[in-house]
């Protein structure tokens, strides 16, 4: 059974923390300013404002002290990771969650923050956000659906996406807790402390900026680690600004994925609008979903 942490009220207090990649504090403005227009105070952590001056958003050390401040401070509800990029592998398992264990709050992010929600569900059963982080809020983004499905999973209202059908979808329903996030974080924890059961579950992937091969070698990775055979469902989310080789991998990406996973007969659902683009839906990691891939749409929902 999974643990849900309370939901937020009016005043409650969001920390921002940055426990991977840099960001430049003014990207992380307009983030800041929209919190507080929803009604939240903002505890900005000290690692907004790194004077680091290489990828990371501090050392190991200082990442780690602001994340562990942010988790055990009562009077913090919730935890909005600022960005991801990389970073969380090298702290996780200094991380100290008695506290988190005890009083969960909510810990939101993607890409990157894969790392903790993975570590979370494989080890505590406590549900995190799988969500838009400080970047989406720019360029007009506080405005978005996908912004604001992060304020409405906060509050605790019911989801319910719809999105279009794709030509290699696989119809059927599934009913399970909803797990996964990034592909190249989820392969990379395989055989950690980290690394999650799937069996039963619906999974959802996504990714960045990787080479065609390399999905279709993590695809791989999962299948042999029997991440892939015993799901209730798959959503194959945005595979952004893939990379080719000079000799063409011969397939697209959504090719590639269907290849792998051709052979099982749950629901399948590709196009999903969980991304590093700029659709991306908050979703709870770990808790349950009914998914309906259908001949006209595809539905998930609490």
């Amino acid at each position: 059974m999974t643990v849900m942490p309370p939901y937020l009220a009016p005043g409650d207090t969001i920390a921002l923390v940055c426990p991977a990649g840099y960001m430049a504090p003014e990207k992380m403005q307009t983030c800041i300013d929209t919190l507080r227009a929803w009604g939240y105070a903002v505890r900005a952590g000290t690692t907004l404002a790194s004077h680091s001056e290489n990828y990371f958003s501090g050392t190991d050390e200082e990442r780690l002290a602001d994340l562990q401040e942010a988790l055990d401070d009562p009077s913090v509800k919730a935890i909005l990771c600022a960005r991801g990029g990389y970073g969380l592998s090298r702290i996780i398992d200094r991380i100290d969650f008695s506290h988190f264990i005890k009083y969960p709050k909510w810990i939101a992010g993607f890409s990157d923050v894969t790392v903790l929600h993975a570590h979370i569900h494989a080890n505590f059963k406590i549900a995190t956000l799988h969500s838009p982080m400080a970047g989406a809020f720019n360029d007009g983004g506080a405005e978005s659906v996908y912004v604001a499905s992060l304020r409405d999973a906060l509050e605790g209202k019911k989801a319910k996406y719809i999105c279009d059908v794709h030509p290699l979808n696989r119809k059927g329903e599934a009913v399970g807790a909803l797990v996964g996030g990034n592909l190249s974080l989820l392969a990379h924890l395989a055989g950690t402390a980290s690394d999650m059961k799937t069996k039963g579950k619906i999974l959802f992937l996504e990714d960045v900026g990787e080479y065609l091969y390399n999905i279709d070698r993590m695809f791989w990775q999962l299948k042999r680690n029997g991440r892939l055979d015993r799901l209730a469902g798959l959503i194959i989310g945005g595979f952004t600004d893939m990379k080719d080789t000079t000799r063409p991998f011969g397939q697209t990406v959504y090719e590639i994925i269907y290849d792998v996973v051709k052979e099982y007969d749950y629901p399948l659902a590709f196009g999903f609008p969980v991304s590093h683009g700029g659709h991306n839906y908050a979703l709870k990691a770990g808790v349950g979903y009914k998914l309906k891939v259908g001949k006209n749409k595809v539905t998930l929902e609490e």
